[in-house]
C-alpha cells in the first residue's frame, strides 16, 4: 500500500548561528511539506537591499535520512548540503558576488520528535578552497496550534 501524503502543517522555526564567538537569531514562522521520506521546511528571512527595499530571502530546508540541504531564493541565491563526516560542493549568488563554496560537515543530528524537529550541525566553510570560517548552527522546528 502507497505512503499516504501528509498535509503541510505550520511550524516556528527558531535558527541560533554562531560563527567566531558572534550569536545570531532567527524567528520566524514557516511550513512543514512532508513528501514521502523526505521533508522540505519552507521559510523566509526577512531581508534589506542597499535601497532600503525588500530583499527576503525564501529558504528550503531539504532533510532526507542524514542530509540537509539548505536552499535559498530571492535576495541571495544559494545551495548548501550537509553530510557528516563529507565536504560537498554548493554556490552563492548575489546581485554583487558569485562564488562556489563548500562545507565540511564534523557533526550533523536530526531528531524528529512526531511532527517536531531538532537539527544541529557543525560545519567549515571553505571559499575558492579556502577555509572561510566554522560554524555552528541548531535548528527548532515546532508544530504551531491550529489556531
Amino acid at each position: 500500500m502507497p505512503e499516504m501524503p501528509l498535509d503541510p502543517y505550520n511550524v516556528s522555526v527558531t535558527l541560533v548561528s554562531l560563527h567566531e564567538g558572534e550569536r545570531s537569531v532567527l524567528d520566524v514562522s514557516g511550513v512543514v511539506i512532508p513528501k514521502g521520506p523526505q521533508l522540505y521546511i519552507r521559510y523566509d528571512e526577512p531581508g534589506q537591499g542597499p535601497e532600503g527595499e525588500d530583499a527576503s530571502i525564501r529558504t528550503t530546508l531539504k532533510i532526507t535520512g542524514s542530509e540537509l540541504k539548505i536552499i535559498r531564493h530571492g535576495g541571495v541565491e544559494s545551495e548548501q548540503t550537509f553530510q557528516a563526516g563529507r565536504r560537498l560542493p554548493g554556490f552563492y549568488r548575489s546581485p554583487y558576488t558569485q562564488f562556489n563554496l563548500s562545507t565540511e560537515t564534523r557533526e550533523l543530528d536530526i531528531l524528529r520528535d512526531g511532527r517536531s524537529l531538532k537539527v544541529s550541525l557543525d560545519y567549515d566553510l571553505y571559499v575558492y578552497e579556502e577555509l572561510s570560517g566554522k560554524f555552528a548552527i541548531s535548528l527548532h522546528i515546532q508544530e504551531e496550534p491550529k489556531s
